[in-house]
C-alpha cells in the first residue's frame, strides 16, 4: 500500500502553491486569471475527495481501485486547470492587462436591434443545420418581440432552440441591446439543457449584473480587422472572446451565397481547444460557423 499512502499524502498537501512571480496590482486581468487557476487547483482537489468517498461506499470498488480512478480525474483536472490559465493570461495579454470592466449608461442603449452585421428584427427566424457524429444538429434563432431589463438595460430576447435528430437539447433566451455607435451588447442568457427529454441544467447562464457579471460586445456597427475583445463576461463560466479576421468574405451555404460577409474568429479560454470561425452577412447575421477542430460547418438552411 505504499503507492496509496503515497497519493494520499499528496492530495493531502493540494499542490495548491500560488504560480511563480508577484503579478502587478495594475495588471487586474492577470490577478483574475491567477485566482482562476486556485479555483481550478482547489476544485480539483475537492473532486478528488468527493470520487474516493463515493468509490469507498461502493461495495463493489476496492480501496486501490477508487483511489486510483479518483487521482486519475484529480491530475486531468489539475491538467485543465493549467491549460484554462495559460489560456486566460493570452486573453488578459491580448488586452492590455488591464481588468476588464465598461463603462456603460442604460440612457444609451436601445432594445432595436439594427447592426448591419447582426440584425434582430422581431419574428424572423434564422434556421441552421449541421452533421455531427450524433447526428442531424438543427438550431432555430427567432427574436422575440418580447423585452427584457437586465441591470437597467432594456434587451431584446432571441430564443435559440437546438435540435439533436428532432429532440431538444437547448433552448436559450438571450438578450442583446443596442448602442448610439450601432454597436450590439450582449447581457446575458437563461439556458435550459435537456437530456433524454428532461432538463438537466442551466449551464451556461448568466445575466449582467449578477455575481458580477459584465456585458460584452457582440458586433461591432463599423468592424475593424484585428480588433480583439469580450463578448461576454463571468470568471469561470462565460469569457467568450472573439477577433475580427476579415473583411468582404463570400461565402457559400445551402440557403445561398453571400458576399461582403464579416469573418470573426471566436473561442473561449475556459476550453483552450475550441475555436470557431463566425461569418456574418450584411442584412442577415450569422449564415456559417465552422468548427476549425472537427471542420464541422453549421450553416444557414432557411429564413423566415
Amino acid at each position: 500500500m505504499r503507492l496509496s499512502s503515497t497519493l494520499l499524502a499528496l492530495a493531502v498537501a493540494g499542490f495548491l502553491a500560488p504560480a511563480a512571480g508577484a503579478i502587478p496590482e495594475w495588471q487586474g486581468c492577470d490577478n483574475t486569471a491567477h485566482a482562476s487557476l486556485m479555483h481550478g487547483r482547489a476544485e480539483a482537489q475537492a473532486d478528488f475527495w468527493l470520487s474516493l468517498t463515493r468509490s469507498l461506499a461502493d461495495p463493489e470498488t476496492s480501496f486501490t481501485e477508487g483511489l486510483q480512478e479518483a487521482w486519475s480525474e484529480r491530475e486531468e483536472a489539475l491538467e485543465e486547470a493549467e491549460a484554462k490559465y495559460e489560456a486566460q493570461l493570452a486573453v488578459c495579454a491580448a488586452l492590455g492587462h488591464v481588468k476588464y470592466n465598461p463603462d456603460l449608461d442604460p440612457l444609451d442603449f436601445s432594445e432595436n436591434i439594427t447592426n448591419q452585421y447582426l440584425p434582430y428584427t422581431p419574428g424572423k427566424t434564422l434556421i441552421y443545420e449541421k452533421m455531427t457524429p450524433d447526428g442531424l444538429e438543427r438550431i432555430e434563432v427567432t427574436t422575440l418581440n418580447d423585452t427584457i431589463e437586465v441591470d437597467g438595460f432594456l434587451c431584446r430576447v432571441v430564443q435559440d432552440i437546438a435540435y439533436l435528430n428532432g429532440e431538444v437539447i437547448e433552448d436559450t433566451h438571450d438578450w442583446f441591446a443596442q448602442d448610439l455607435n450601432g454597436d450590439v451588447w450582449y447581457f446575458g442568457e437563461i439556458a435550459l439543457n435537456y437530456e433524454d427529454g428532461f432538463l438537466d441544467n442551466l449551464d451556461g447562464s448568466w445575466r449582467t449584473g449578477r455575481d458580477d457579471a459584465l456585458p460584452g460586445v457582440i458586433m461591432f456597427q463599423n468592424p475593424v480587422i484585428g480588433t480583439i475583445y469580450r463578448e461576454e463576461y463571468l470568471p469561470q463560466e462565460a469569457e467568450d472572446v472573439a477577433k475580427i479576421v476579415d473583411m468582404g468574405v463570400t461565402v457559400d451555404v445551402p440557403y445561398g451565397t453571400f458576399t461582403n460577409c464579416l469573418k470573426v474568429m471566436a473561442w473561449t479560454p475556459l476550453e483552450p481547444d475550441a475555436v470557431e470561425e463566425k461569418y456574418y452577412a450584411p442584412g442577415v447575421g450569422v449564415v456559417l460557423e465552422v468548427d476549425t477542430e472537427t471542420g464541422e460547418r453549421l450553416e444557414l438552411i432557411q429564413i423566415q
